[in-house]
């Protein structure tokens, strides 16, 4: 006879994957909120000169976006080739872009 194919079980080496998963999507959705609330305190308390809070808060964004695309866009995953390319483009051309500015109004 045939083995039943149409099992709905999911074997234990992906069950134990998907668990694994789910934890770090937490952990990583658990530190964005942490860095949100930090970032928020540093503005709202005035605790650090105001020369430090720009670049402290662009750090904690850049830190956002990253936890953004490997996590929670999946990008870290096989099979997302081109979605990567195009978004790492993206990011190039725009630092290029405020880079052309900067030297442009400063220079």
């Amino acid at each position: 006879m045939a083995e039943n194919t149409n099992s709905n079980e999911v074997n234990p080496y992906q069950k134990h994957k998907n668990k694994l998963e789910m934890q770090k999507q937490l952990i990583t959705f658990a530190l964005m909120i942490l860095f949100t609330i930090i970032a928020f305190v540093i503005v709202a308390t005035g605790m650090m000169q105001k020369m430090f809070v720009i670049p402290v808060l662009l750090i904690l964004a850049v830190i956002q976006v990253a936890f953004q695309f490997y996590y929670f866009m999946h990008m870290k995953e096989k099979g997302h080739d081109m979605p990567s390319l195009m978004m790492y483009a993206g990011i190039m051309a725009a630092l290029l872009i405020i880079a052309g500015l900067v030297v442009i109004t400063w220079w």
